[in-house]
Formats: C-alpha cells, sequence, structure tokens
C-alpha cells in the first residue's frame, strides 16, 4: 500500500476531526496531531483552518451531491432507473460514510454559500431534463418534489439512526439489513408515487 504524502496525512486527519467536532471546536493544532505533524507544515501547506475546511467540506458536499447531478441530467436515462440508480448509490455511499449527511447538513446551515456554485450547476443541469421527462410522462408532480422524495427516503434513515435505535425501534446490528430492506423499497414506493400523479 502506497505510503500517503504529508498533504493527504492531513486532510486525512482533518476529515476526521471536522466530522467528529465541526468546524467551530475544531483547533488546527487538533488536525495536526492526529495526522502526526507538527502546526508549521500544516499552515505551509493550507494556511489556515478555513482553507483546509473549504476543502474538506466541498470533497464531502461533492460525495453526497454529486452522485446525483450525472444522473438527473442524463435524458437518456429514464425516470425509473434514476430512481433506482440514485437510491443504490445513495445507499452504498452512506454506509460507508454515516456521517456523511449530518455534517453536510450542518454546514450547510452554517457556510451554505460555499454550495453555491455546485447547487447551481446542478439545478441549471438537471432540472429542465427532469422537468421535460415528468411532463412527458404526463407526471404532475413537481421536480423538487420528485428529487427530495428519492433524497429524503434515502437519507433521513441515516440522519435518525441514533434516534431509532436509542428508541428501541432498530438494534444497531439491525440497520445494516434494515437500509438492504429500503433499498429495495424506495424505489418500488416511488414508482407508486408518480403512477398516482399521472394525469
Amino acid at each position: 500500500m502506497e505510503e500517503l504524502t504529508t498533504e493527504q496525512k492531513i486532510v486525512e486527519a482533518a476529515r476526521k476531526i471536522f466530522t467528529q467536532k465541526g468546524y467551530a471546536a475544531t483547533k488546527t493544532r487538533d488536525i495536526a496531531e492526529e495526522a502526526g505533524i507538527n502546526l508549521a507544515l500544516l499552515n505551509y501547506y493550507f494556511g489556515s483552518k478555513e482553507n483546509l475546511f473549504k476543502q474538506i467540506v466541498t470533497e464531502k458536499f461533492e460525495d453526497l451531491f454529486g452522485l446525483m447531478s450525472p444522473i438527473l441530467s442524463n435524458k437518456n436515462i429514464t425516470l425509473e432507473e434514476k430512481i433506482q440508480t440514485l437510491v443504490k448509490n445513495y445507499t452504498n455511499l452512506l454506509i460507508e460514510n454515516e456521517d456523511l449527511p449530518i455534517f453536510v447538513l450542518n454546514e450547510l446551515k452554517n457556510n451554505g454559500s460555499i454550495f453555491d456554485h455546485i447547487l447551481q450547476q446542478a439545478r441549471t443541469i438537471s432540472q429542465p431534463i427532469i422537468d421535460e421527462q415528468l411532463v412527458s410522462n404526463a407526471h404532475t408532480i413537481s421536480t423538487p418534489d420528485f428529487i427530495m422524495n428519492i433524497v429524503s427516503l434515502t437519507i433521513f434513515p441515516f440522519i435518525a439512526k441514533p434516534l431509532f435505535i436509542a428508541s428501541g425501534l432498530l438494534k444497531e446490528e439491525e440497520f445494516l439489513q434494515f437500509i438492504h430492506n429500503r433499498e429495495k423499497l424506495i424505489p418500488e414506493w416511488i414508482f407508486a408515487i408518480l403512477k398516482q400523479s399521472q394525469q
């Protein structure tokens, strides 16, 4: 296995600490210690906590939302294929990165402007194609509702996991199977909504 460069070590350490503590509570010294380097080296590579944070948060945001745009904006992929692909891709991503939704939502709330260009580009490219596909299939559901249904049904269980486990509705060891069951069911639920919305 190839050894990480100093810059990669810093990014890995920052990803871990920012996810655990959030931006405000993280100190550059924490990141330097986690990376096993001195503080001067961190400053040499990134200049400030803010620069490092912007890189990490942009990567995480692109992980979460970057999956969506190429699929939604492809007019050769049917609505049904879009739903199945997005649910599968998001489920796999979130199984490997359970903290990702909370992290991104927190940073959207606190530092939303750093995501503006990604969101604007995704909307500009994707929305006209989804609008056209919905209309051509005689669906009355709006594009925001269509996308919200996919995203919320797939992502919310990861956000609500601590609540479900604390309440006893699910056990930790049952969560993965619960998510895989939903991965099969969510497309069916959304297809049913689409069918109901047909004129």
